[in-house]
């Protein structure tokens, strides 16, 4: 794989409007956010995560991870399949780690599923550890930089012949782009910005085989779902 971070091919490719690291700042907003972030899920990401367990192949038995789990909804989808494996789940929100873990103990109880809170850039995990990796709504936080270091460590922590399922912000409708990018300029630290044009360069670029790639809408809101194999 080659050495990403200074890849000539990148230095244009995403006009960056976060260069430096927010990650403090999205901490301290999300959890804030924590109880009432599964609005947002409800009413704007749901669909989304339903075409990304179809699309995913993730089986019972597995050793899954999901990076950037939120108020849990995509978690709790991920226990319920795989409950004769392991599960684990990251966010860089103490808060919604900790609402994940305590919903997910009392809906299932016995499965091997664990939330934490831990930092995407630098995952504490050994090398081809997990079978499956899903990732929904997180690269739009991240500078394109640190965007580089999540996907190589993601691939990293990813085995031979693994899943990566990967959901961002669509930007299908000019008029949705517009008004995201008003939103993200009053809260980046929230919001972020939207970068799924891009995205199929960074996969192509850390080695990871596009296998699926489609559009879905809720309400306004549109979600961009693809999976990639390494």
């Amino acid at each position: 794989m080659q050495n990403l971070l200074n890849h000539p091919a990148l230095a244009a490719a995403l006009p960056d409007r976060l260069p430096f690291t927010i990650a403090q700042r999205t901490r301290r907003v999300y959890d804030r956010l924590a109880a009432f972030y599964p609005l947002s899920t409800m009413f704007f990401h749901s669909r989304a995560h339903r075409r990304a367990m179809a699309d995913s192949g993730i089986r019972d038995g597995m050793q899954v991870l999901e990076i950037a789990t939120g108020s849990g909804e995509m978690f709790r989808r991920l226990v319920r399949v795989n409950r004769g494996g392991a599960t684990l789940g990251l966010d860089l929100s103490p808060n919604m780690a900790a609402r994940t873990q305590h919903r997910v103990s009392k809906e299932f109880p016995g499965s091997v599923a664990r939330c934490h809170a831990v930092d995407a850039r630098f995952l504490p995990f050994r090398d081809e550890f997990f079978d499956a990796i899903v990732c929904c709504y997180l690269l739009e936080l991240l500078s394109q930089d640190d965007i580089l270091r999540t996907l190589s460590e993601i691939r990293r922590v990813l085995k031979c012949g693994g899943t990566f399922t990967l959901v961002l912000i669509g930007e299908k409708t000019e008029l949705f782009n517009r008004l995201y990018r008003v939103l993200g300029s009053l809260a980046p630290a929230f919001w972020g910005r939207q970068i799924e044009q891009r995205v199929t360069d960074f996969l192509t670029l850390h080695d990871l085989r596009i296998l699926s790639d489609c559009t879905v809408r809720q309400s306004f809101y549109p979600s961009r779902v693809l999976t990639a194999r390494k």
